[in-house]
């Protein structure tokens, strides 16, 4: 094989590997793409009012609707007094929702842009809503526990987000059809060891945290371990119900980074006191 020969048997193997490699890439961007695409289902608008009624929407709340189709929720949101914006994959969506907030007379509360919603900041919502795919719920859920501050509210119509249990659900009906309604609220990240005292006792508490559901242990400075009766996280609200012998505590507090702050109930038979309560991480 002469020089020339090998060079262009060389050229032709790399020119064939770029275009496997390009294709590669594209079908896996379109791939992706594909996956996170939802297709337009309008909700129908008792849904819509339900949905805003489980998270009580009020005018201090900022809503935010994740694929936002033609816009009504945020539209819905809007005429309670609600500001928010929505965000859609679909440039025509997004133009129709824009003329819809315009004739519902909402244009200056609200506002739709286009956008994928993995690449968006919604950080700031005190409610987000949504109705999207069972894949795309999944994939989102660590970005919405991660990003949101305890305490928000999300709502998704049909759908739910896997091993991540809902604080509540609901079905509505419409047209001869069930429509189901997830509903969660952000939790507090609580797990781990907490420490304080009272009353020259030394107290001790284990967290073991999934999603919002705690299960906790209470020792003191003796080593005695605390019957639990009942044990909640809801968003940054950490209550928790323990006794040892005659002695029975009622511990809630907000928690807040490592700290937790609230009230302590101590019941000693008919003797029944309650005082602030701070406990830190440890």
């Amino acid at each position: 094989m002469n020089k020339l020969t090998l060079g262009k048997s060389l050229f032709h193997y790399f020119f064939t590997v770029l275009i496997f490699l390009g294709f590669t890439f594209t079908s896996a961007s379109h791939i992706a793409a594909q996956d996170l695409d939802v297709p337009y289902v309008p909700t129908p608008e008792n849904v819509v009012e339900r949905m805003l009624d489980i998270t009580n929407v009020k005018s201090s709340d900022y809503v935010i609707d994740l694929g936002s189709g033609d816009g009504r929720i945020v539209i819905a949101a809007a005429k309670r007094g609600a500001s928010g914006h929505g965000i859609d994959l679909d440039p025509e969506r997004i133009a129709e929702a824009r003329e819809n907030a315009s004739s519902e007379g909402v244009d200056d509360q609200i506002m739709f842009m286009e956008g994928n919603i993995f690449d968006t900041d919604f950080s700031e919502a005190s409610v987000i809503t949504m109705y999207l795919l069972p894949s795309v719920n999944k994939k989102l859920r660590p970005e919405l526990i991660e990003k949101l501050q305890p305490g928000t509210q999300v709502v998704s119509h049909s759908f739910d987000m896997g091993s991540w249990k809902a604080d509540k659900k609901v079905v509505v009906k419409n047209d001869g059809r069930s429509h189901d309604i997830y509903y969660w609220v952000i939790p507090a990240q609580a797990e781990g060891a907490w420490s304080w005292s009272y009353n020259d006792t030394d107290f001790n508490m284990t967290v073991n945290q999934r999603f919002q559901e705690v299960s906790v242990k209470i020792t003191d400075n003796t080593d005695t371990f605390f019957d639990i009766h009942k044990a909640e996280l809801k968003g940054k609200r950490l209550t928790v119900r323990a006794s040892n012998g005659d002695q029975n505590y009622i511990f809630s507090g907000r928690v807040e980074g490592d700290k937790v702050y609230g009230m302590m109930q101590h019941h000693n038979g008919q003797e029944k006191n309650f005082s602030q309560w701070s406990a830190t991480k440890e």
